[in-house]
């Protein structure tokens, strides 16, 4: 594979490493900026001037939701094979770039202009952004890897400052939309009230110029800081090289790789359990936190999108944190699979806070909870995601087979895929409308069953540990510093929020 000319570095890296920064913030500033508002536009109330929601019920937000988010993981799959055979990443980047910028476009087209078909022009966009997602999300974490030769001990900590530009991007993206879709809203008369009704294709277009910025700063500056990385398919070099070399053989699994494909297997299972309630955050707590939650400070009513940067930034802040923990306990330091259960406990504990929620309403939903459930629940979810989405990635890439870790990495994206499908289905028991107090129980037997389920889920997995290490045949037994457990472990988590969400 072509390797770019240096370049110059800038604080010990590449260039080409801050400019994948930079696409990759604006990238992610687009895509979460429309997920803090895609069920908040989705459930507005069509207005008699011509308001800017689509007036659906929450289920069928909900739902839409799971499905979309579904196909988030589906399509990198396609997209990586993609640029890997036929594309390269680069030309994927643009394209893909390009069809995710005119999806938020399309989002963002106001009713007026095409009166009957906002429905089916909503569809389009989203199935645009859905395809060019496919396309662009691969590839920018494996441009990073590129940069640096096979050893090089800098790769850990170039994933380290692009981790931080994913999530900057995600952090910034809630606030920026709040600004977009209420000072481009108005006030209008409904039933004699006076309603201030959100501007939610601001907020859309908001996204767009998001993504026009990430592809503007490639397409400036990708040649001159990376080179020929990403220009060539790289897997079709490889299989070249492979076939030239006779090293091309299929050969049977033994019995040491069969236990290790166990232990993936299994553990999917509960990586689906923990990311269907993970997932509510943009969903059902979503909804939650506009309609159940007292958002006031002072005369200030914190936006409802603001809720959505806390992930973002308690994983800057406490992701050091937690990778100091393990190495501090040494020989007591947990195995994968405890840190997987750990990971369940703390969004069961989390969920517990929404429950705390919702009983301090008293089944009255015109009674608002405190927003510092919602606070507690968000912050004990992203322990939760420290501790499990290092492992999922790192997993594979340790126990797969050589020769189909390509394959291993397709299946476990698709229980990620299933996941995020299976928690818009359960977010959308909240009800297809009707009393608020029956959303509201709803919602509890929601929150409460996937706290039970979560800590059920991590007792099982807790007693499955030691079996669980047995199949992985010393797998994970590798002694490393405080400094190489931290680069490890956000490298992987980088390149997961590169694909996730």
């Amino acid at each position: 594979m072509s390797v770019a000319k240096p370049q110059g570095t800038m604080l010990g890296h590449p260039k080409g490493l801050f400019l994948l920064f930079t696409t990759e913030l604006w990238e992610r500033f687009s895509y979460y900026a429309m997920r803090a508002i895609l069920v908040l536009y989705l459930v507005d109330k069509v207005q008699s001037d011509g308001g800017h929601g689509l007036g659906w019920t929450q289920a069928e937000a909900l739902s839409l939701y799971g499905t979309f988010t579904g196909l988030v993981y589906l399509t990198p799959l396609i997209g990586g094979w993609l640029a890997d055979n036929v594309l390269g990443q680069r030309k994927a980047i643009y394209f893909g770039g390009a069809l995710m910028a005119a999806g938020q476009f399309l989002l963002a087209a106001p009713h007026s202009w095409i009166p009957g078909l906002e429905t089916t022009v909503f569809y389009i966009g989203l199935g645009t952004l859905i395809l060019g997602n496919g396309l662009f999300k691969p590839n920018i974490s494996t441009m990073v890897g590129d940069l640096y030769e096979e050893g090089d001990h800098r790769r850990d900590g170039a994933f380290t400052i692009f981790y931080m530009g994913i999530n900057l991007g995600a952090a910034l993206s809630g606030f920026i939309v709040a600004w977009a879709y209420t000072s481009f809203g108005h006030a209008t008369i409904v039933d004699g009230h006076e309603v201030f009704v959100n501007n939610w294709q601001a907020g859309f277009f908001c996204a767009g110029v998001g993504m026009i910025f990430s592809l503007i700063i490639q397409f400036l500056f990708a040649q001159k800081y990376l080179g020929d990385i990403g220009r060539v398919p790289a897997a079709k070099l490889e299989k070249q090289k492979a076939e030239e070399k006779g090293e091309v053989r299929k050969e049977p699994l033994t019995k040491v790789e069969r236990d290790r494909i166990k232990v993936i297997m299994i553990m999917g299972l509960f990586t689906i359990i923990f990311w269907a309630g993970f997932e509510q955050a943009g969903g059902l707590m979503n909804l939650f936190t506009n309609e159940f939650t007292d958002r006031m400070v002072g005369s200030f009513e914190v936006p409802t999108t603001w809720f959505q940067s806390l992930n973002a930034i308690f994983i800057v802040l406490f992701a050091p944190v937690i990778a100091s923990i393990w190495i501090r306990l040494g020989k007591n330091e947990p195995n994968s699979p405890v840190k997987f259960a750990l990971g369940l406990f703390l969004l069961a504990i989390g969920f517990i806070f929404m429950i705390g929620a919702v009983m301090q309403m008293g089944g009255d939903a015109s009674v608002k909870s405190s927003m510092w459930w919602l606070v507690g629940a968000y912050f004990f979810h992203t322990m939760g995601e420290l501790c499990l989405s290092p492992i999922g990635l790192s997993m594979v890439t340790k126990l797969a087979p050589l020769r189909i870790a390509s394959l291993m990495m397709g299946a476990w994206f698709l229980f990620v895929a299933a996941a995020n499908k299976i928690g818009g289905v359960v977010g959308s028991f909240i009800g297809h409308g009707g009393e608020k107090e029956e959303q509201l129980a709803n919602a509890m037997a929601i929150f409460s069953g996937i706290a039970i389920t979560a800590a059920l889920s991590g007792i099982i997995l807790y007693f499955m540990a030691d079996k669980l290490v047995d199949w992985m045949h010393g797998a994970e037994s590798k002694h490393q510093t405080e400094a190489e457990v931290l680069e490890s472990e956000i490298a992987v988590t980088a390149e997961h929020e590169a694909i996730k969400r």
